[in-house]
């Protein structure tokens, strides 16, 4: 084939909508393997970056404490028939009022929640926190994979698909790390698809022309092959063209747009396991406001965006589990800039058909000066790393013998019990 016949070829015919027909015979077994296993369980793992206040998202309203420490920024205590209240749960925690679109998932014992939960290790900051809830290692910055790469590693799938594991964004996130066969998908509709680490970030619209360009063991190997397999995979089940369910609209911007991607992904077939977005906005050392404000704004977004994926999915939602994590929470006393500093113990989310809900989950250490953790913030009770073993083993199905947490013993008699067995 001449240089010039390649390339058209390549533009002409690699880049055209293929169909089950065009596509090579491993991706035809694969795609009817996955058919006939039946719908694969997801999680979707959201990391709420800067550290939300969980204090205000999941508001301890029987707590005297929790008002003496924020006179200015306490979430008010519910009021029937007021929506600028906190919403009562259980008597003693309420949501936020702009999370008040998530109440019928606690309703329907649909949403868990789990408080006082995050890392033993003290760091208050950002980027060692992150790094240590993405490695699953606190406290140690040189573990080289993330514990979502070690749990899909320890995973056998009868499904092989190159979208077993996506994250939405330009490059890989630290938690999927170490996973060879994880990608990075910007959107299906320009099909910005990212292989391997973030130093071998690929542009599927540039990068596929110059695979071709390789030799042929290059392209039948390692990241070479896994773009062209989920580039070949993508245009084939064609997820761009699967609209929302009928009213529903997901909410503008970045998270909202990475969750509507998500659910055309599940929609269309691909054999998606794991999907993982973040979310940022959540540093609310100044003006942090209480029922109004910024932080209230991003947390109407944040539930809009929730509510829009449940219903968008519809029964597909009973083998979904969406699991919501932050790298720590944030000072029980307001500043003198009428915001939060960073803290420790933070409260996290799990929503979908299997969760145990309707519960607020975890031993509650209480708000009082002598409970606060060094005389400053909400104590954790429940490691992040027993939360995350729970959903691992009992929704993905990862052995409890594997290595998901180093120099951490996976024990489910400390699981703070978000899912139905």
């Amino acid at each position: 084939m001449g240089e010039a016949t390649r390339r058209s070829f390549i533009k002409g015919g690699a880049l055209a909508l293929l169909s089950f027909g065009s596509m090579p015979r491993f991706l035809v077994r694969a795609a009817h393997a996955s058919v006939a296993a039946g719908p694969p369980r997801v999680l979707i793992a959201i990391f709420q970056r800067g550290a939300v206040d969980g204090l205000s998202m999941v508001v301890p309203h029987g707590e005297a404490a929790y008002y003496a420490a924020r006179p200015g920024i306490a979430i008010a205590r519910p009021v029937a028939g007021k929506s600028d209240t906190a919403i009562d749960l259980d008597g003693h925690f309420g949501l936020h009022p702009a999370l008040a679109p998530l109440k019928p998932f606690w309703d329907a014992r649909r949403l868990a929640l789990v408080h006082a939960c995050g890392s033993p290790d003290s760091s208050r900051s950002h980027f060692d926190a992150q790094d240590y809830m993405e490695s699953g290692t606190p406290g140690v910055k040189s573990t080289p994979d993330g514990w979502l790469a070690r749990g899909i590693r320890a995973t056998a799938t009868g499904r092989p698909s190159p979208f077993r594991a996506v994250a939405m964004g330009p490059r890989l996130p630290r938690i999927l790390s170490g996973e060879p066969d994880a990608i990075a998908i910007g959107s299906v509709k320009d099909f910005d698809v990212a292989v391997g680490p973030a130093s071998s970030t690929i542009d599927a619209r540039r990068g596929f022309e110059s695979m071709y360009e390789q030799t042929v063991p290059d392209l039948l190997h390692g990241t070479g092959r896994g773009t062209f397999e989920a580039i070949k995979v993508l245009r084939a089940a064609n997820p761009a063209q699967i609209a929302p369910a009928p009213g529903v609209e997901y909410p503008k911007g970045p998270f909202g747009e990475r969750l509507a991607t998500i659910a055309q992904l599940i929609k269309a077939g691909v054999g998606l396991e794991v999907a993982f977005a973040d979310v940022g906005g959540w540093d609310t050392h100044v003006a942090q406001g209480n029922e109004q404000g910024v932080l209230a704004a991003r947390l109407a977004q944040f539930a809009e965006a929730l509510v829009a994926l449940d219903r968008d999915l519809g029964d597909r939602m009973e083998n979904v589990v969406v699991l919501t994590m932050s790298e720590f929470g944030r000072t029980v006393r307001e500043n003198g800039n009428r915001g939060t500093d960073h803290g420790h113990g933070n409260a996290m989310f799990v929503l979908g058909g299997r969760a145990s809900g309707g519960r607020v989950h975890g031993r509650w250490p209480g708000l009082r000066p002598e409970q606060l953790f060094e005389g400053r913030d909400l104590a954790v009770t429940t490691d992040f790393r027993s939360l995350f073993a729970e959903v691992a083993t009992r929704h993905l199905g990862v052995p409890i013998t594997a290595p998901l947490f180093p120099g951490f013993a996976v024990d489910p008699t400390r699981y703070p019990g978000v899912l139905r067995a």
